[in-house]
C-alpha cells in the first residue's frame, strides 16, 4: 500500500507523506517505528556537537596559523581562545544533559511494572 499516510500533524492537518507500511501510516506516524525514530533522533543530535566541535578544531587552527604568523597580537587571539573554550565547556554540558535526560528516561522504563508482575525495587 502506497497511498497517503492517515496520520495527523501537530498542526491538525493530514500528514501528506507516503503511508509505507500495512497500517496505512509513513515512518513517523508508525507506533512501532518509534524506536527506530528515537535511535534516529538521537543520532542526529550528536551529529550537531560534532559539527560544532569540528568547526571550533578549525577556529584554534586558524588562530594558531595566525598567531605564529604574526598577522594576529596575541591578546585578541587569547581572548578569541577563551571564548571558544567557553563555547567547549557549554558543548559539554548539553551533552551531560543530554546523557542524563536519556538516563533518567531508560531508568524511568525499567521501573514501570511490567505486564502480570511487580515493579522494579518493590
Amino acid at each position: 500500500m502506497n497511498g497517503r499516510c492517515n496520520g495527523i500533524t501537530r498542526e491538525g492537518a493530514r500528514c501528506t507523506r507516503s503511508a509505507d507500511g500495512p497500517n496505512g501510516l509513513c515512518w513517523l506516524h508508525d507506533p512501532g517505528r518509534s524506536e527506530d525514530r528515537s535511535r534516529a533522533a538521537s543520532r542526529a543530535g550528536r551529529s550537531k556537537s560534532n559539527r560544532e566541535l569540528s568547526g571550533l578544531k578549525t577556529q584554534l587552527q586558524d588562530l594558531t596559523e595566525q598567531v605564529l604568523a604574526g598577522d594576529l597580537e596575541t591578546g585578541r587571539a587569547a581572548v578569541a581562545n577563551q571564548l571558544i573554550n567557553t563555547r567547549l565547556r557549554a558543548i559539554e554540558l548539553e551533552r551531560k544533559i543530554k546523557e542524563t535526560d536519556e538516563l533518567e528516561a531508560r531508568i524511568e522504563a525499567l521501573e514501570q511494572p511490567q505486564e502480570g508482575g511487580r515493579q522494579w525495587g518493590a
